[in-house]
């Protein structure tokens, strides 16, 4: 078996496509990504030394849209990363039926070591080397693992002094002072959030009952766990890159957020104002972290954290992805013969992208909308698809996941048809 992500992900078709009629020529337009670029950055650090970075961003397929996709800034970024990403957000786009194709991008970079002008000049380099690449009807970036929205700022502006015009819709997730939307930055969660309240119920779980651990405490996973928390859900365990911590009686998971912005670090403590005292937990590894018995488990960090060599120690009930790709094929089909329900990236973690598109929207019309509407408009969009996927897997007794890339295939296939296929044209 190949240790390429791409070719793992693009494993999740094959399923699907027993369940789907699709023409040949949507078949061979998903098998390779329309564009890939490749990049070498040089950023004069403060030092007065040059340093190259490594940048990349795949436009995958814009049968349905302009392409979509974040850029992430992390050690690991390789070009066979970026195309998996950028495949699986041409399928993510279509679940929740958005106009976009997929893309991604990404540097080679650990974020953790530059100053604030060294990410200033290195994200700006990015924009200037990809200038061409993008543009709010043909590619629009927004953020991703170790991006934010005063990153997305820099890049807007950069692209805006290139093209000598101000271009908001350019990039999504930006500052709202300067075209953002509000929701963009809990979006992710907050789609997450609307997916699970729609499926639990439906094997009769309340609130009060389920346990929660959440793998990643970044942007979607420590948000989530606080909106879970505050619905009267029991978040047991959380972790982030240096370990986690865990109490069967639940953690208080709005003084860990504030404990870690000031500490960066996570402490199982109850905060009352400015004053944290630490309260009893244990600590524990990212594995023991995914090996709890717990109700739901949530991977909200990197990709391939649940594969062959431990799935064995999985006793999670329900899983939600709220990362990219968390889980490998085969160990997805482990779980699925386990009885395990794995409710799949492509869905759960759409709300940014969906806000994106919203926000993609607002800068194009002139018109911004409240926080309460935004988070209306993604409600409506997640509990409709949600339910929409939920259905498929029902009706054809497939998986959840099965079920996501049919929805999306149906959609793509719809589009490529529209164009014309072999069907059409071999008419007499």
């Amino acid at each position: 078996m190949s240790d390429s992500l791409f070719d793992d992900a693009s494993r999740r078709l094959e399923r699907a496509l027993q369940y789907v009629s699709l023409s040949e020529d949507t078949k061979e337009r998903l098998k390779y990504p329309k564009a890939t670029l490749i990049v070498s950055i040089p950023v004069r650090m403060d030092d007065g030394s040059l340093r190259v970075f490594q940048g990349y961003r795949v436009r995958y397929d814009d049968t349905r849209g302009p392409t979509k996709g974040g850029i992430r800034y992390h050690p690991n970024v390789s070009i066979d990363e970026v195309k998996s990403l950028a495949f699986w957000m041409t399928f993510k786009c279509a679940v929740v039926s958005l106009p976009f194709g997929g893309a991604k991008g990404g540097i080679t970079v650990n974020p953790k070591e530059l100053s604030r002008m060294e990410l200033e000049r290195l994200s700006r380099g990015y924009i200037d080397a990809i200038a061409d690449f993008i543009g709010p009807d043909t590619d629009i970036p927004a953020p991703d693992m170790y991006t934010n929205p005063m990153i997305m700022g820099w890049m807007m502006d950069e692209y805006s002094i290139i093209r000598r015009q101000l271009s908001p819709a350019v990039i999504t997730g930006k500052p709202v002072s300067i075209g953002g939307s509000l929701g963009r930055n809990t979006a992710t969660a907050m789609g997450a959030f609307f997916a699970i309240e729609t499926i639990m119920p439906k094997f009769e779980y309340t609130p009060e009952k389920t346990t929660v651990a959440i793998q990643g405490f970044g942007n979607a996973g420590a948000f989530l766990a606080e909106l879970l928390c505050l619905h009267g859900y029991k978040v047991v365990a959380v972790s982030d890159s240096q370990g986690g911590i865990y109490s069967a009686q639940g953690l208080d998971i709005p003084s860990i957020r504030q404990y870690k912005e000031v500490n960066k670090q996570i402490q199982a403590v109850y905060c009352k104002d400015s004053v944290c005292n630490i309260v009893e937990h244990t600590v524990l590894t990212n594995e023991e972290l995914l090996a709890l018995d717990v109700d739901i488990l949530i991977p909200a960090a990197l990709e391939n954290q649940i594969t062959e060599e431990n799935v064995k120690d999985i006793q999670a009930k329900f899983i939600f992805e709220a990362a990219n790709g968390p889980t490998t094929s085969g160990a997805d089909k482990i779980l699925e013969d386990r009885g395990v329900y794995v409710f799949p990236d492509i869905l759960i973690n759409a709300g940014g992208v969906t806000v994106s598109y919203f926000e993609w929207v607002q800068n194009r019309s002139g018109l911004y909308w409240t926080l309460d509407e935004v988070n209306q408009k993604l409600k409506a969009k997640m509990v409709a698809e949600t339910e929409n996927i939920w259905q498929i897997s029902q009706e054809l007794s497939i998986s959840m996941r099965t079920a996501a890339y049919v929805h999306g295939l149906d959609r793509l296939g719809q589009a490529i048809n529209a164009k014309g296929t072999r069907a059409f044209y071999a008419k007499r």
